[in-house]
């Protein structure tokens, strides 16, 4: 089980019930799925106060774009798993304070794409056909027909910042309105942008050669205010401007201005940087289309969110890896499929080979060889220092926060690949340097189960049990014979026995898994031997519950 800050806080171990508060309102589908499982508790529109003292008995808590998930409120949540955002972006969430404890948060970020795609669609045609308007002139009486003249989008450019889901689904909507269409994206390729129609190109060109502009990007450091009089000024003339994304993108002051002195031709608006936007300019500006944040508003959308944030709660209760994490390593179907087995290996050898060192870790090396060679080394390296961590402090210790936790202690690590895993399909090395010395331990799957098939300098092939008696000793006889004997008269039963050696009569190694504990006196009373050189008691118990 791993360790938590508070030992009266105890989070559900992976299999069992847990509590699920759902904070905000999410399709029935999500909540029946949850409930299937784990107990679940529906409270919306609870105040900060009133979160904060009920998240200390939940496991996992469930959000949309509203409640706020600060540093405050996950401080209070001592037993929280998994914070689930129903929707695309998590900055609601604080994700770095999630982090340090050990929380993981995962978002529905496919689950609205067609959603907020339509929207974005339908905003866009309303603006250039200025549909808002005529509606509102029709219904006062009036029947000004010329007042209402529109642009045609057939041959214009539309440039999206941000080719992610939506962002690509925006894009193959208006090829089939015919409009030429730019694209801008650090993370996205020329040939990945053209295989949708896409020409990428920087900001500032998209800027200057579109005649549309739609943000499609997270809310952050890099965006906030990514639209402002500045990236105004270098827009043609009778631009429209669109955010479906997150308030806070758009300056919605300097696009106001900009409308109401004629730069700018029309925006259409769905989020805003306070909402409900009481006090927003974008209210009294001309040629705009503004919606109370409907991109996610359709009953399929819901449903497929709701649906999508459930399971993904689920995987994390029962310890499995997430599809959409936002802070873990994240594993795609294929790379599971290969790393998966080997997860609960890798922590099992950081535990070994920090109970193994007995001092301070400073310096940790994993190796991957074989067919985890080519893989993503990420999640091995975090379990491994998951496993070395736990055995040394009283922090919660998960896949989400070890690589932190880790190098706020000092600890190193170093990764390697190498093809060669020996007669195994694959294998993971750990090894450390501690107290001066140079420790190693290796491991591999077989049959679907851990297998030690190294320690140090000493070739193994044995299953690794909870509890394992190692010693150092003379190759001699009767010092294996005299060990045995003290643990039968304590009444400790020995399941199987490995013995390795250099060469005859020098040095050799016994690892001994057992059935029950070893008191410090017995341990005290075999290192006495005159044949024992060193022994060691490794406790794995945590990695069979």
């Amino acid at each position: 089980m791993t360790a938590i800050a508070d030992p009266a806080a105890v989070a559900a171990a992976p299999g069992s019930t847990a509590r699920i508060l759902v904070a905000e309102s999410i399709a029935p589908e999500g909540r029946a799925e949850l409930r299937a499982h784990h107990d679940v508790d529906v409270r919306t529109g609870l105040a900060s106060d009133e979160l904060k003292t009920l998240i200390a008995d939940y496991d996992a808590l469930v959000v949309r774009s509203q409640v706020q998930v600060d540093a405050d409120l996950i401080a209070a949540a001592r037993r929280l798993q998994v914070i689930g955002r129903a929707g695309v972006g998590v900055d609601n969430v604080d994700v770095e304070a999630a982090t340090r404890a050990g929380i993981t948060v995962v978002n529905a970020p496919t689950g609205n794409t067609i959603a907020a795609a339509e929207h974005t669609m339908a905003l866009l045609l309303a603006v250039a056909r200025r549909v808002a308007a005529a509606d509102a002139s029709l219904r006062s009486g009036e029947w000004a027909r010329s007042r209402y003249q529109g642009v045609q989008l057939r041959g214009r450019t539309l440039g999206v910042i941000g080719l992610g889901k939506i962002g690509m689904a925006v894009a193959e909507r208006a090829r089939g309105l015919e409009m030429t269409l730019l694209g801008s994206d650090p993370y996205v390729t020329a040939e990945q942008a053209a295989l949708r129609g896409v020409e990428l190109v920087d900001l500032e060109t998209l800027l200057a050669r579109s005649d549309v502009v739609t943000v499609h990007v997270p809310l952050g450091r890099s965006t906030a205010g990514l639209i402002d009089a500045a990236a105004i000024a270098k827009m043609r003339p009778g631009a429209i401007v669109l955010n479906v994304a997150r308030g806070g993108i758009v300056d919605e002051a300097a696009v106001a201005e900009a409308l109401r002195e004629g730069r700018l031709g029309g925006a259409g608006i769905d989020v805003f940087e306070h909402e409900p936007p009481s006090e927003s300019p974008l209210l009294e500006a001309p040629n705009t289309v503004v919606t109370p944040h409907l991109g996610a508003s359709t009953a399929e959308a819901q449903v497929a969110v709701s649906e999508e944030i459930a399971e993904q709660i689920l995987d994390v209760l029962a310890g499995r890896p997430a599809r959409y994490a936002v802070n873990a390593p994240l594993l795609t179907p294929e790379a599971a499929r290969t790393i998966g087995p080997y997860v609960p290996l890798a922590e099992l050898l950081g535990r070994f080979i920090a109970q193994f060192a007995r001092t301070g870790i400073g310096r940790l090396t994993v190796e991957l060889a074989g067919e985890l060679a080519e893989t993503d080394a990420a999640p091995v390296v975090a379990a491994v220092l998951r496993g070395v961590l736990e055995t040394g402090t009283t922090e919660r210790v998960n896949l989400v926060n070890a690589a932190i936790l880790a190098k706020a202690r000092g600890i190193s690590v170093t990764e390697r690949r190498t093809p060669d895993a020996g007669h195994a399909g694959g294998a993971v090395t750990v090894s450390a340097t501690a107290g001066g010395q140079r420790l190693a331990v290796a491991g591999t799957v077989a049959a679907g189960a851990p297998r030690l098939i190294r320690l140090g300098d000493y070739r193994l092939d044995m299953a690794p049990t909870e509890i394992m008696l190692i010693t150092r000793h003379h190759d001699r006889p009767g010092t294996i014979g005299r060990s045995g004997q003290l643990l039968g008269r304590a009444d400790v039963n020995i399941s199987s026995m490995h013995l390795a050696r250099s060469a005859p009569r020098a040095d050799a190694l016994m690892i001994l898994a057992l059935d029950d504990d070893v008191s410090p006196d017995l341990e005290a009373a075999i290192r006495a031997d005159e044949g024992v050189l060193d022994l060691w008691t490794i406790r794995l118990g945590a990695a069979h519950r």
